[in-house]
C-alpha cells in the first residue's frame, strides 16, 4: 500500500513548507491523540489564490480550488508536526469556512474539495464528519477557511 506521500505525489501535489501563523495562535496543539489544526487559507507563496466571496467575486470552481489549497496547507502543518503523514490514523472532524454571499448556498460543494484530497490521501482514513459554514467574510479576505481535527499516533 502506498504513503499518503506517494498518493500525494501521485496526484501531482508538492507541500509547501508549513506557513507561519498570521496572528497571536499555533498552527497545531496535540492533546492526548488528537491534533487540532488551526483553520489555513488559500494561500499561494504568501499570496491568496483567490480572495473574495462565493456568489460574487468567486466561482463554484475557483472557491473548490481554494478549499483543496487550505487543505494542502493543513497536510504541510501536519508534516511539520508528525514527520511523516502515515502517523495519521484519521481524520475526524473538518469544519469549512466559505465566505459568500446570502444568496449563495453551495458551501458544502466548495468544501467537497478539501474532503476529497483528504479522502484521496487518507484512504478511508481521511473520512471524516464535516461542517460547511457560510460567512461574511475571513481575514484577509479569503474566500475559504478549512481547520480540522485529527486522530494521530
Amino acid at each position: 500500500m502506498s504513503t499518503p506521500e506517494q498518493r500525494l505525489e501521485d496526484l501531482g501535489i508538492t507541500l509547501p513548507p508549513a506557513l507561519a501563523p498570521l496572528a497571536a495562535y499555533v498552527p497545531a496543539v496535540r492533546t492526548g491523540d488528537l491534533l487540532f489544526l488551526s483553520g489555513q487559507v488559500p494561500l499561494v507563496e504568501g499570496k491568496l489564490l483567490a480572495a473574495g466571496r462565493l456568489g460574487v467575486e468567486v466561482g463554484l470552481e475557483e472557491g473548490r480550488a481554494a478549499a483543496q489549497r487550505c487543505a494542502i496547507n493543513l497536510l504541510a502543518v501536519l508534516k511539520a508536526e508528525l514527520g511523516e503523514l502515515s502517523r495519521v490514523r484519521r481524520v475526524v472532524k473538518v469544519v469549512g469556512f466559505v465566505a459568500s454571499d446570502p444568496s449563495f448556498t453551495d458551501q458544502p460543494r466548495v468544501v467537497n474539495a478539501a474532503s476529497e484530497l483528504f479522502a484521496e490521501v487518507f484512504g478511508d482514513r481521511g473520512s471524516h464528519a464535516r461542517s460547511a459554514v457560510g460567512l461574511a467574510v475571513l481575514p484577509l479576505g479569503a474566500p475559504v477557511e478549512v481547520e480540522a481535527i485529527v486522530e494521530v499516533e
